[in-house]
């Protein structure tokens, strides 16, 4: 799976992004062409090197002669839609218009569908995010990951006057991130970069474990007293890392939960069937007590970020459930091998764990020692303990 990571090293903006993005080898011309077709006012879109602190960095800038015009969150919708944007950058663009619009909504105590937008509703607003769209997509990028993410602070001025920073549309894009302050008297994350990490990070962190393709970097236009860019790190994630501690693997997974107390309970072995059959990795129930003293379930499910989405319309196609959690976890995992061993009833697969290279655990399949068992006509137990022994035998004789 290919990643990309934003070291927000001095926040982030639309048009940081974008630079940066370019400047990791997104073609510049391919994001030109399909721009244009956006049913925008004329613009231009231009780069250009600039060195922030001995850092060569990606300036990208959106020149237009048309400024106030300010766009419902229906148009944009429906501009994004006629242009002849690929099908995952139109998704994406969607998406982090529809955070900007939700956050609007919630400052303002309005509708999502009647929010207007001012600034962001600019063309190079449009450009910088439909832009980065587009060079995600070229990217080849599956997953986004962040940093902790450094604010200015202070007052800024907006259309709607004097503004703190972070402006309020920012805090509300970016609640449950990791924020700190630089100490900065500048805006250093934009509401149009909030609202991509809000749309688009799976999770703030270090820098995960990846096969290092592709680095750039994209310039701000402040005067700082340390490198004003935005540095992405793009690459392949590494499933399966041989790391000094002898564990064989180290991934970023994600937990989805819901709580049910009104399901059959003869139900929960289709849902848990359903669940593995659309790509948990590990799904789970748990007794619990809610509100009112009422008992219940906790449905755990362990998957891929990838997953996640079909997993969720599973929990809420099959359970009826009416919310659901879902948190980033840290997953540890032995190095996995598997034999297989002949029993006087047929062959069984056999999991082998290593830790430093010495087998540790030995296991079984199930399915396999349940199904010679049915046909043998013997307890499932002796088949599971001879494939034990047979195997331990077997890795004996390899040692």
């Amino acid at each position: 799976m290919r990643v990309l990571y934003f070291d927000c090293i001095a926040g982030i903006s639309g048009d940081m992004a974008l630079g940066a993005l370019v400047d990791a080898g997104a073609d510049l011309e391919e994001i030109r062409a399909r721009l244009l077709s956006l049913p925008v006012e004329p613009f231009e879109i231009e780069s250009s090197e600039v060195e922030s602190y001995g850092i060569h960095a990606t300036n990208v800038t959106v020149r237009t002669s048309t400024a106030g015009v300010i766009r419902t969150y229906a148009s944009i919708r429906s501009l994004l839609g006629s242009a002849d944007l690929p099908k995952d950058a139109l998704e994406i663009a969607q998406r982090v218009f529809r955070k900007l619009a939700e956050a609007e909504a919630m400052i303002h105590h309005k509708e999502v569908e009647t929010v207007t937008f001012h600034e962001v509703g600019a063309v190079d607003s449009i450009v910088d995010i439909a832009g980065t769209a587009i060079a995600l997509t070229l990217l080849g990028v599956e997953r986004v990951l962040a940093s902790p993410i450094p604010t200015g602070l202070g007052m800024t001025r907006s259309e709607h006057g004097a503004m703190p920073i972070p402006a309020p549309a920012v805090t509300e894009l970016l609640r449950g991130a990791p924020v700190y302050s630089r100490g900065v008297p500048f805006e250093l994350v934009t509401p149009t970069g909030a609202a991509m990490l809000a749309a688009l990070c799976e999770g703030y962190g270090e820098i995960p474990l990846m096969k290092l393709e592709a680095v750039g970097y994209g310039a701000g236009t402040h005067e700082l007293d340390f490198p004003n860019v935005l540095r992405v790190l793009i690459g392949a994630q590494e499933t399966s890392p041989t790391v000094a501690d002898g564990f064989g693997l180290s991934t970023s997974e994600t937990l989805v939960e819901t709580n049910i107390d009104d399901l059959n309970p003869e139900l929960y072995e289709h849902v848990l069937e359903q669940l593995f059959d659309a790509g948990a990795q590990d799904a789970w129930l748990t007794p619990i007590v809610m509100k009112k003293s009422r008992p219940a379930v906790k449905v755990s499910v362990l998957c891929s970020p990838s997953q996640a989405d079909a997993l969720q319309r599973v929990l809420f196609r099959e359970t009826g459930t009416l919310g659901i959690r879902t948190t980033t976890v840290g997953k540890r995992a032995l190095d996995r091998d598997t034999l297989k061993v002949e029993t006087p009833l047929g062959t069984v697969a056999v999991k082998i764990g290593l830790l430093d290279g010495v087998p540790v655990t030995v296991a079984p399949e199930y399915e396999d020692c349940a199904r010679l068992a049915r046909e043998g006509g013997v307890p499932a137990k002796d088949v599971y303990e001879e494939a034990i022994r047979l195997a331990r035998q077997q890795l004996e004789g390899e040692r």
